[in-house]
């Protein structure tokens, strides 16, 4: 998108606890995290296979801490957060690692953490990135390990994605 998601900006634009840790797993050019870090939030992970798209973040936002810029396999992260951030991550794992990702996800988050962000609510690809999927689907995969407080159409995509995407809110109990 080259640009921070609209969802996903509206929902951190109302979180005052800037203290949180938050983790973007499969963050790419992580515009979410360029923004949250702006915005002040100073404890934001991301973590990608991609050196490259790491660099490219530290090159736009200089002060990002290169610590938090972690270089390696979501599914090998150590660590525990209070929210993380979904924004095209899992849309990109392969069908067969779903339930590995709610499992992991589990792992991550602290007592009453946070998932939140947005899945693509439609068909793609069944045999390449990106998959899709529907509110069925993704209802019952997450209710595995996690309430739902929000799972729904995004009033808020950009253009080219109206209609295709869901918001959604999830908390470990």
């Amino acid at each position: 998108m080259g640009e921070v998601s609209p969802p996903i900006k509206a929902y951190f634009d109302q979180v005052e606890n800037k203290s949180l840790k938050i983790l973007i797993p499969g963050g790419g050019n992580s515009y979410e995290a360029e923004y949250l870090y702006k915005i002040g939030f100073k404890n934001v992970y991301v973590v990608d296979l991609s050196q490259t798209a790491l660099d490219n973040i530290k090159s736009r936002v200089p002060n990002f801490p290169k610590a938090q810029l972690i270089h390696g396999n979501f599914f090998d992260l150590q660590m525990t957060f209070d929210i993380i951030v979904e924004q095209t991550f899992f849309c990109a794992l392969h069908l067969n690692l779903r339930t590995d990702y709610m499992s992991k996800m589990d792992e991550l988050l602290l007592p009453k953490g946070k998932i939140i962000g947005v899945l693509f609510n439609l068909p793609l690809n069944d045999d390449q990135p990106p998959f899709g999927g529907n509110l069925p689907l993704y209802k019952k995969l997450f209710t595995t390990h996690f309430k739902i407080l929000k799972m729904e159409p995004c009033y808020n995509s950009i253009k080219k994605r109206e209609g295709k995407e869901l918001f959604f809110e999830v908390i470990k109990e």
